[in-house]
């Protein structure tokens, strides 16, 4: 399941999923040059490991040279000293560094990069002047060539460390001819410093607002259109949430472009139902941003870590904007779900594609199905598309989209896969292919012995964790299936996410 599933995304660390989990990296502690890096070094006051036998001696404060092996799930770099795994954020596969210890735990040990004394062909200088500090992305400084190598070996770490195989055939990774520029959408919490307003992400475990002004991974319509949003607050001098007490303040700007429509979508989130300057906010929105089909004011009164409130107002225009994925076509209203990246979606749609192997005679269950973006996808290619989900909202736009696209083989359903499978199966219905693209967390176990049991010929694995996806393929791996091929995807380069599909197939005895 891709980043940002659904609408409702956490603030304050929360917040930084939609653009990838922050590792708490300080930009300051990066080793650009061997220059800053030695000064770094000779500045550094701690106490020397050298004499210490057994890593479980260490203390904060040590310095221990670590052989960095490969890079973790979150985008660090992972070595041993003394047998015990180290985390070290910054650190690149094969480089030897230098790092504090920041944290000694019974499995594993947390440091501080200091210096680099060996340095990856790969490291780069990064381009963003807050990389580090706003925590959307995580490897920056690793060149694009390198990040594809390094995602596709996250994955392949996790097939080994958690299904005991090594001999999965993976193809080459799907990446961006230009990996930057991707995101169609931005969601920033506010603030403000003298007269102007600050819109960006919440720096980790702080209540510090990153200003992310032209961020190189979102699309340059967004970054434009967050900026004009900032003007007109600032002009109008909107308040904006718990400022000088203000309760019913602007709390947090949405921005979402079509990458193929061209519309632009402004949503602002505030505790109450009504702004003050309201209708001078619509008409100078309108002026500055001619591609605007709507304007929507999202109330969440609630202290929550969820962005969005239940209730949406249109202020202006239409109440969602229209979008499309190839030849399908979407309705979106602001706290509707769609992929943040669409070229790579269609990439990752057309691996799924393949995988199913479709020649129109098949029923396909699409478990996990959101609202029904890969099920529709898929039906003009199988006989019957049933897509399952638990959240009725996600279903109801499922079916609108199904009727919007004219696909009409396709049927989507309120429940639990793992109960409406089997009593789908005792009614008569024989999955041939199941699809499942499920959260971070995994597919549900008993999802899992439904699978067996129903025993489908093909299962098509989508994930955005590798690490629960090899121990899920694990579980069907000995219950008769066999794994085909791993399609690593880059849904989101600069970020430490990977997205794999997984064609499995059942091997009869």
């Amino acid at each position: 399941m891709s980043e940002q599933r659904r609408s409702g995304e956490g603030t304050k660390s929360k917040s930084r999923a939609a653009y990838g989990k922050n590792t708490g990296y300080k930009k300051s502690s990066q080793p650009h040059s061997k220059a800053s890096a030695k000064h770094t070094w000779d500045k550094q006051v701690a106490r020397t490991s050298s004499k210490r036998e057994n890593a479980d001696e260490l203390q904060a404060g040590d310095v221990i040279v670590v052989t960095i092996k490969r890079l973790g799930i979150n985008g660090e770099g992972v070595g041993y000293y003394r047998r015990k795994a180290v985390f070290i954020d910054g650190a690149i596969t094969d480089e030897v560094v230098k790092a504090e210890v920041k944290e000694v735990q019974a499995k594993f040990i947390k440091a501080r990069l200091l210096e680099v004394e060996k340095r990856s062909r790969y490291r780069i200088e990064p381009p963003c002047p807050v990389f580090g500090i706003c925590g959307g992305c995580q490897i920056q400084h690793i060149s694009y060539e390198g990040q594809l190598q390094a995602k596709t070996d996250i994955v392949r770490e996790a097939f080994s460390r958690y299904a005991g195989r090594d001999d999965i055939k993976f193809k080459p990774i799907l990446g961006m001819e230009h990996p930057w520029d991707y995101r169609n959408k931005a969601q920033l919490q506010l603030k403000r410093k003298g007269h102007e307003v600050i819109a960006g992400l919440y720096e980790a475990d702080s209540h510090t607002i990153v200003d992310i002004s032209g961020c190189p991974i979102q699309h340059p319509q967004v970054n434009e259109a967050v900026e004009r949003v900032k003007s007109v607050l600032e002009e109008l001098r909107i308040p904006l949430h718990k400022e000088n007490g203000q309760k019913d303040g602007v709390r947090t700007i949405v921005v979402r472009h079509g990458f193929q429509s061209q519309e632009l979508q402004v949503t602002l989130v505030a505790a109450g139902s009504k702004l003050p300057r309201q209708d001078e906010l619509v008409r100078l929105l309108r002026l500055s941003l001619p591609n605007l089909s709507g304007i929507s004011l999202n109330i969440n009164p609630k202290k929550t870590s969820l962005i969005f409130g239940e209730r949406t107002m249109t202020l202006w225009g239409s109440d969602s904007m229209q979008e499309s994925l190839s030849d399908l076509q979407f309705s979106l209203s602001p706290r509707a779900f769609f992929q943040l990246n669409p070229q790579q979606t269609v990439k990752l749609y057309e691996s799924v594609r393949g995988a199913a192997g479709l020649t129109g005679k098949e029923t396909v269950i699409d478990a996990y199905c959101g609202t029904g973006t890969i099920g529709l996808w898929l039906a003009p290619y199988a006989k019957e598309v049933r897509g399952i989900e638990t959240i009725p909202e996600a279903v109801e736009d499922a079916k609108a989209n199904a009727v919007r696209n004219g696909r009409d083989n396709a049927s989507f359903h309120v429940g639990q896969a793992e109960e409406l499978l089997p009593r789908w199966v005792k009614e008569g219905m024989k999955p041939d292919v199941v699809v499942a693209d499920p959260p971070r967390t995994g597919l549900d176990p008993r999802f899992l012995e439904t699978v067996l049991r129903t025993k489908p010929k093909k299962m098509v694995y989508v994930s955005c964790n590798p690490s629960t996806l090899a121990k899920d393929c694990k579980v069907l791996l000995d219950g008769g299936y066999e794994i085909e091929w791993v399609q690593p995807v880059d849904m989101f380069p600069q970020t430490s996410h990977v997205e794999s599909v997984i064609l499995m197939e059942r091997k009869e005895k």
